[in-house]
């Protein structure tokens, strides 16, 4: 995992970010299943981090998961999205987060 290089403290995120993109975001929270603006999305193009605007997927390589929520079978790039073990929730998870800030980005 590596080390975030956008760092902003708590007060500035807050500011930044919508009450609901600051809850998923920096609280890892969870967007409603098939709810998020996103899910339907067919566009040609890249998802950015809605923190950071650190490119994050690229269109074609989205797919249907059937779980509601935007999946990707691989990152725009090698080093921008960092995995690590969760075991929140009494589960054992693989959480993704943004390598450029740290936000959360869902599970895996």
């Amino acid at each position: 995992m590596s080390k975030p290089t956008v760092v902003k403290s708590d007060s500035e995120w807050r500011q930044e970010l919508t009450p609901e993109q600051y809850r998923v975001l920096r609280e890892k929270g969870t967007e409603r299943a098939f709810t998020g603006q996103y899910y339907h999305n067919k566009q040609a193009g890249v998802y950015l981090c809605a923190a950071c605007g650190a490119e994050l997927f690229a269109s074609d390589t989205k797919y249907d998961s059937g779980s509601g929520w935007p999946s990707f079978w691989q990152p725009a790039e090698e080093d921008v999205v960092d995995t690590k073990r969760d075991f929140s929730h009494m589960m054992i998870r693989t959480e993704a987060t943004c390598s450029r800030c740290g936000s959360h980005l869902g599970h895996v």
